[in-house]
Order: C-alpha cells, then structure tokens, then sequence
C-alpha cells in the first residue's frame, strides 16, 4: 500500500519554475529548502510529526511518465528542453529529517532538502501534503490519548476522513500517536495497525428483537462480545438484554458500547447495573462524537467507561483542521560555499530562520526531562560542557544558564544524493519512540490551555547571521531612498 507514482500531484507553479529554472540556467545551482511550522494546533505546546515514510516512498517514486509529459507538451509553455529533461528525471537530493513520533515545536527545520533547486523546489507540494496531514492527526490523536489517561482509545474516523488517503494514513498517524487501533480495515491489512470494531445499529434493528441481535452476535463471536446497546433505549432494554446474553451464552470476553447519550449518567448507571448482575470484567466503551476536551470532561465526572472510540473529531482534525507546516528556502551553495537566504515580511512571524541548520535538544541528565531546543547553523559544534547559556530570540532579555546536560541533533540523514540511508522503523517502534519522547516533555507543555511555552532559542551565531541580514535589507533600502533624493 502505498501513494506509488505521484510526480503530477504537485501545484503547477512548482513546474513552471522547474522550466525557468532551466531556461534561465540556474537549475542545477544548489539549493536548501526547510519544513517548518508556525503555530501548535489547537493552542497546544506541541506538535508530534509524523509522514516521513510517505514522503520517502514519493521520492523513490518520483518519475515523469510519456503520459506526463505529453500533458506537460499539451500545456503549450514548456521548452522541449524542459521536457528533455523530464524524461530523465533522477532524483539527487540530500535530505535531513526529524524522526516520525518525535515532539516538535514551531520554527524547527523538520525537514530540510538540499539540492539542485529544479529538484529541491518541485518536491514542495506533496511534502507539504504528507507531512502537514499526518502530522496534524497525529497531534490531535496524542491529545485524545492523553485525555483518555491510559485507557484505549480506538480511531473511529474512516467514513468521516477527508479521502480514502486521509482515512488510511489518517489511522497510521494516530497509531502512531497512541490510538490502540482503527476501524479502518486497510489500515491493519497494509500497516499492520491493529481492526477492532464490532456491530453497528442496523444490525440491531435487522432482527425480530434486541435480545435475538445479541444473542446471534454472541453465538458468532464468543471470544469477543461487545453489544451495542442504544439502539432503542439504554437503560430501558439494551443494558438488561446484554446481561441476559452474556449470562446464557458466557462469552470469554464480554462488553458494552454506548453512542449516545448522556454518556456520564449512563456509563456510571450500567456499572452499577453489570456489577451487580455479576459481570465486573464487563467493560465498558463509548463513541460518539469525542474529542480530548469531551473526554477530560466525563472523566472528571466519574463516567466509568473503560475505551473510548473516536471518530470525526479526530480523524479531521475538526477544531484545527490545517497544520500550516511551510517550505521556505534557506540558502544557495556554489564551490562548496553556502550563501544563507532570507525572507522578510511585515508580519514578524514569517521572516524565515536563514542558513543550513542543524536542531539540537537538551536533555535533563538526571530526569531525562527535554529542557529546550536549539536551532544552530550547520558548522557549529555540538553544545556542550558545564554549562550553556541560551535565550529567546524574541525576548534576548530572557536568558537561561542549563546545567548538567546533554545535547542530541534530532535529525537523521534520509537521503544521500537522491539514494536512500535511512532504515525506516516499522510502525510498532514508531510508536514506542513517540511514547518515550513525550515522556520527555514536562507536564506544564502537556497542557490543553495555556501551555508553557517549550522555548526554541537560536544561537548567537545564528541570531547574528539573521539580523546581519535584515540590517544589510534596511541599509539597501536608505541607500536606494538617498539616491532616489
């Protein structure tokens, strides 16, 4: 399973300049492109990323087909050179990329892309595309997992998914991120993501009663019986018609599953109702419409419920449904030099980081705690030593002495000249990783409201380089206003 050939799904502009580029003889100058994000989803102190495989199995797929480039030819705006060129496609990038599952935070070159810029640039659109939609399921799924507070939490958001795409990596982004499973049957099939899931109300409703539904589904499935049990009414009928199936056909495993409701009142009531029709080990399991807030909530209220099977509010991503991850060039290289780049703007919070950039993260040697990130330019050593000061690049009054530390680049090299060097981890390690690096983070980042913030400094180096930069932009233009009077 996976995208296979997707060269052509990329926005036209990215071939229109791959054209100029080569028209205007730049195309092989060496470029440096950066994914980065600006903003945590739904207010969060962090993002978990996720995607990287997928964009692996683009970039050794990527080729330009007779199809391609007879639709390309049919466009009218193309040199036959360009096209030439086209049908010897190879890809020759460099690529650095933080690992699936790792927590992020906004402003870090997640990813960055090296290469000749007729490449480099191309590849724009369906990284953005991969990696942005993961990521943002895998977001909001770590936080439904972690309202959950250790119980399982099944992804329950195929037939609310944005595409077939979204649906199956939609539920591999949440695996990832601690959902137990998914609904989604080719996610199991191809990922090995574990199907879970039992009836749904018609089948309630396609026999004579309540009761004769239960108990065929019982006799079907004895291993593993979960009923449904609010088609007609909760209390009413479904509660008392599961006990009275479970107590004639004893099913190893046996359950409930609520889709409506005052979810609260009900859990708490069927609790009560099952313990003392003797099935303690009976669990309980709810849908409908939950998000992490939802959950918290009915936590805090006693619900006794023991899964939880999340669908549109996760899968969609429904209360921030874009992650807004960009792709920004950094720098250029010729005879082995590297001339940084930057963007400028009006709005502070898009003028880009420039350079080739490495992104270390200190680590509490006592706690294991994650203390903060440092963004670096690429020659600069690893930070070490007894002590390290670093500060807000927004604030560089608000300084911090970190002590008794170690630094990790959380980067990994993925590709070398196009050829792949990176062993991608199965699904399984994964997901153990990102369990263990959130571990990492302190509570007050883990926060819904009002995080604290996870500070990404810059080095000096590299804060001197960005603003050496924007002076040089200033006096260009006082030099081009003096000599305008």
């Amino acid at each position: 399973m996976g995208y296979g050939n997707m060269t052509m799904l990329t926005d036209f502009y990215e071939i229109t300049m791959a054209n100029g580029y080569l028209e205007s003889g730049i195309s092989d100058e060496i470029a440096y492109f950066d994914y980065f994000y600006r903003n945590n989803p739904d207010g969060g102190g962090y993002a978990i990323t996720a995607g990287l495989e997928q964009v692996v199995e683009y970039l050794q797929n990527l080729k330009f087909t007779d199809e391609d480039i007879s639709y390309l030819r049919s466009k009218n705006c193309f040199s036959e050179k360009f096209l030439d060129y086209l049908k010897n496609f190879k890809f020759v990038c460099d690529i650095w990329a933080v690992p699936e599952g790792t927590p992020v935070f906004p402003y870090e070159p997640l990813i960055t892309v090296r290469g000749p810029v007729i490449q480099a640039q191309f590849v724009e659109t369906m990284l953005l595309l991969v990696m942005n939609h993961e990521s943002l399921i895998a977001t909001k799924a770590s936080r439904i997992c972690r309202a959950a507070q250790g119980r399982p939490v099944m992804e329950f958001g195929s037939r609310r998914a944005h595409g077939s795409s979204a649906a199956i990596y939609g539920a591999r982004a949440a695996y990832i991120a601690g959902c137990c499973g998914t609904a989604c049957t080719i996610s199991d099939r191809d990922y090995r993501i574990p199907a879970l899931g039992t009836m749904a109300h018609s089948w309630v409703q396609m026999f004579p009663t309540e009761y004769d539904a239960f108990r065929a589904y019982a006799e079907t499935y004895p291993d593993n019986c979960i009923l449904l049990i609010d088609t007609y009414d909760v209390l009413k009928s479904g509660i008392k018609n599961a006990i009275r199936v479970f107590r004639e056909c004893k099913p190893k495993k046996m359950g409930i599953r609520i889709d409506s409701g005052d979810i609260a009142y009900l859990t708490k009531q069927c609790r009560k109702i099952l313990d003392d029709a003797g099935f303690p080990e009976a669990s309980i399991t709810i849908s409908n419409s939950l998000d992490e807030y939802l959950i918290r909530d009915v936590i805090m209220e006693g619900a006794k419920i023991d899964s939880f099977g999340v669908g549109e509010r996760l899968i969609t991503s429904r209360s921030e449904p874009v992650f807004g991850g960009v792709y920004k060039l950094g720098a250029v290289e010729a005879d082995g030099t590297i001339y940084p780049k930057i963007k400028i703007s009006e709005n502070i919070e898009k003028i880009t980081n420039p350079g080739f950039k490495k992104v270390y993260r200190f680590y509490d040697n006592d706690s294991g705690k994650a203390l903060a990130d440092l963004i670096t330019l690429y020659d600069e050593e690893t930070p070490s030593g007894e002590k390290f000061k670093i500060f807000d690049p927004n604030a560089v009054w608000k300084k911090k002495t970190l002590r008794n530390f170690h630094a990790v680049d959380i980067r990994k090299r993925i590709f070398d000249h196009g050829e792949l060097v990176y062993d991608l981890p199965d699904i399984e390690t994964i997901r153990d990783y990102c369990r263990d690096q959130l571990e990492t983070l302190w509570s007050e980042t883990l926060r819904f409201e009002n995080p604290q913030t996870y500070y990404v400094d810059l080095s000096q180096k590299l804060y001197d380089l960005k603003h050496e930069l924007l002076n040089d932009y200033n006096r260009d233009d006082l030099t081009e206003e003096a000599e305008e009077k």
